[in-house]
């Protein structure tokens, strides 16, 4: 019979069967090594083929070297990081809080300034600016704001009756020549004059007219304190050669109302604000008037003066009290209650409205 070739580079054939005996005891293998350092227990090997190398695997390409993590610093008794290039900080919890309190607290702070001017009475508290900024209502407020068209006063005549007004004439803007009687004119030139403007009323039944006034001054606060108190002390409201003139416009009912016509008068300084709100009264019919008197006396009950009597006295005080809180509400004053002012002779609520300039010319 044939016999099996030998193997190929080997010198002596295996043997078909081996020899049991000639292996060695159990106790007698030797133990396997180690793998080598990093490479992992039960790692696979790579196979190996008679007559061929080993295909060694490429190593791995080394990761990217990875920044270190920043160390800390101490500040104050707070550990900050520093931060990276082109990085914000986000602003703390209370930094926000805080800005928002702010912007609140300015708004809130800014709403209220807004009719904090000419608040509460004559004479009361407010800021420097807030009282400067009165002096350009002359200009700022439309004419049928300043002088509305018709004045309502509820209890203001004599009696405790109703009285209405209805203007006809407002004249142009202009400074204080001839406005005054020369030794008011004298007394008001402590404060001296920045503007005056007037207008002229009649009442519903077309026998008294009225003008009333608001002269802007040049005082400051402590000026028209000063005035007004002087006013208080001295009476001056109350001297018959401290009175105001009328405007009497033409073509209409107070025409005839000059120097001699004049009835009753009242002269109120504000403290609060630099304007003086006056008045005059007398007869649209033209008749003189030979014993004129003050709103304050006209007014007193059991008086018998033709200014008490007609009425005259309680229309100068009432078109004053309306026309100043005409302008106390123009301001924004939000507690500007139309009559409620010192010595007011009543309330009631103003008629009209416009948004016309106040460069008006009679009418």
């Amino acid at each position: 019979m044939p016999k099996y070739p030998e193997a190929e580079g080997r010198r002596d054939a295996a043997p078909l069967a081996p020899d049991r005996s000639a292996r060695p005891p159990v106790s007698a293998v030797p133990p396997q090594p180690a793998p080598p350092t990093g490479e992992p227990l039960g790692a696979a090997r790579p196979r190996t083929t008679p007559g061929s190398r080993t295909r060694q695997e490429p190593p791995p390409a080394p990761e990217p070297p990875t920044d270190p993590p920043p160390s800390p610093q101490l500040h104050g008794s707070r550990r900050l990081l520093p931060r990276r290039e082109g990085e914000r900080r986000a602003p703390a919890p209370r930094t926000l809080a805080a800005a928002v309190c702010l912007v609140v607290g300015i708004g809130l702070l800014g709403g209220a300034a807004a009719g904090a001017w000419l608040s509460g009475p004559s004479g009361g508290p407010g800021g420097p600016d807030d009282f400067n900024s009165a002096r350009t209502l002359w200009r700022d407020v439309p004419v049928d704001e300043l002088f509305p068209e018709v004045l309502r006063s509820e209890a203001a005549g004599p009696g405790g009756s109703d009285r209405r007004w209805t203007r006809v004439a407002v004249a142009p803007d202009s400074g204080c020549a001839y406005a005054f009687d020369p030794m008011l004119t004298k007394a008001l030139s402590q404060v001296g004059c920045g503007r005056l403007v007037r207008a002229t009323y009649v009442d519903e039944t077309t026998s008294g007219v009225t003008t009333v006034g608001m002269l802007f001054t040049k005082a400051d606060e402590d000026g028209m304190k000063a005035l007004r108190k002087r006013f208080a002390v001295e009476n001056l409201t109350e001297r018959t050669d401290l009175m105001p003139r009328p405007y009497a416009a033409r073509g209409t009912v107070a025409a005839d109302f000059g120097d001699a016509q004049r009835a009753s008068w009242t002269v109120h300084v504000l403290a609060d604000a630099p304007v003086v709100v006056y008045s005059v009264t007398g007869f649209a019919d033209g008749r003189v008037v030979s014993d004129p008197q003050a709103a304050a006396e006209a007014t007193e009950k059991g008086e018998t003066s033709a200014a008490a009597q007609s009425g005259l006295g309680h229309d100068a005080q009432g078109v004053a009290d309306r026309v100043e809180q005409a302008l106390r509400q123009a301001a924004g004053d939000p507690d500007a209650v139309p009559g409620a002012t010192d010595g007011g002779s009543g309330t009631g609520e103003d008629g009209g409205g416009g948004t016309r300039t106040h460069r008006s010319s009679a009418r």
